[in-house]
């Protein structure tokens, strides 16, 4: 623990340290500071405002691996847990079905 303590502390001092003594010089270039966006020019400003409707896949892509690791380990000791890991799994894929039924009635899924 306290190697691993010493190491992180090591690595958040040392830019520090090299900074102070300037033992690695800094001298931003104009090409340096230009915004750069995959290898091309940019064009207009670098901030863009995705759809909305990208956060819902995403929440949604989220729950499902929520649910991918409680399963998983709920499966591994399916026999240890018995019937009330079972009643307590289908509470919890319950849950997430109706909430996916929810944003299913809301047509928050479909792609216009």
């Amino acid at each position: 623990m306290i190697a691993a303590v010493l190491f992180s502390l090591l690595l958040i001092a040392l830019p520090v340290v090299f900074r102070y003594f300037r033992l690695i010089p800094h001298h931003p270039s104009p090409v340096k500071t230009q915004p750069f966006e995959c290898g091309m020019e940019t064009i207009d400003t670098a901030w863009v405002q995705f759809n909305f409707r990208y956060y819902f896949f995403a929440l949604m892509f989220i729950a499902l691996d929520v649910l991918a690791v409680f399963v998983y380990p709920w499966a591994v000791e399916l026999r240890v847990l018995g019937t009330a890991g079972l009643g307590g799994i289908l509470v919890f894929i319950g849950f997430l079905l109706v909430a996916y039924l929810y944003a299913w009635k809301k047509k928050v899924l479909q792609w216009q």
